[in-house]
């Protein structure tokens, strides 16, 4: 099995970018996308196959791609996002996916960001948030539970993203932060917390069976080490500032030899 992990690079604009809970700081664009490489290198070395979109110059969060759509087996789901400034980067996304995917379109009055999809198993989480409305959750229910998803709406307070809050480690098991999600929503998973003092440090990347996670979170890392999971750091101190982490910097999805669009 071939994973694809799609990226974008850094924008020359990013620090016009979007931020809700951050006050905004300087970024440096260098070295935000030296950054960037390091993340596409460790993308690389977990074993995917990275591709890369053109930069973006208008737009100033175009590298968080993870926004722009959700990849199932079955269909890539393209997004409309809740910040109306980010909506001209679905685009070129979306062609790309259709190289892979029968690609779907989120409809108005829906809003959605990818960063408050989180998909484990069979199960698809949705993030209630400033992004993501009630009509998103129906249109995503509508899609995808023909195909034997359950879709669950989730309670998001404190962060942008669901994926500020919750990720998964595994399809049966997830990393959280309890002051953003309530434990009861994710019932029937398991769950790992992450330390108290570490409140940003449920944000994480599974690549085929490696994690990668930020470099900033070393007391979560070592739980997660201790039980035994594969965890590969990054230093994502400049795209932070831009009020991102580890997940929204791609989207990652297999390619099955026997896998057919719609």
């Amino acid at each position: 099995m071939t994973l694809v992990a799609v990226t974008r690079p850094v924008s020359v604009s990013i620090n016009r970018c979007e931020l809700t809970h951050v006050s905004r700081a300087p970024i440096d664009l260098a070295r935000a996308r030296a950054q960037h490489a390091a993340y596409e290198d460790a993308l690389a070395q977990a074993g995917c196959t990275v591709v890369r979109l053109d930069e973006a110059p208008d737009l100033a969060d175009s590298v968080f791609v993870e926004d722009a759509a959700v990849v199932c087996d079955e269909a890539a789901i393209i997004m409309r996002s809740g910040a109306e400034s980010r909506r001209p980067e679905t685009p070129p996304v979306a062609d790309l996916l259709r190289r892979y995917r029968t690609v779907l379109e989120v409809q108005a009055p829906a809003t959605i960001d990818g960063g408050d999809v989180l998909v484990a198993g069979r199960t698809v989480f949705v993030g209630q948030t400033r992004r993501t409305n009630a009509d998103a959750v129906r249109q995503m229910k509508g899609a995808l539970e023909p195909h034997g998803y359950e879709i669950r709406a989730v309670t998001v307070r404190g962060c942008l993203h669901l994926k500020s809050a919750v990720t998964a480690l595994t399809d049966h098991c997830l990393l959280m932060n309890p002051a953003w999600v309530s434990r009861d929503s994710l019932s029937s998973f398991d769950v790992v917390r992450v330390d108290s003092g570490e409140p940003a440090a449920a944000n994480i990347v599974r690549a085929g069976g490696q994690l990668i996670y930020s470099n900033a979170f070393p007391r979560t890392r070592r739980t997660l080490e201790q039980l035994g999971l594969d965890v590969r750091v990054v230093e994502v101190t400049e795209l932070a500032k831009a009020e991102a982490a580890v997940t929204c910097c791609s989207l990652i999805f297999p390619i099955h030899p026997n896998l057919t669009k719609w």
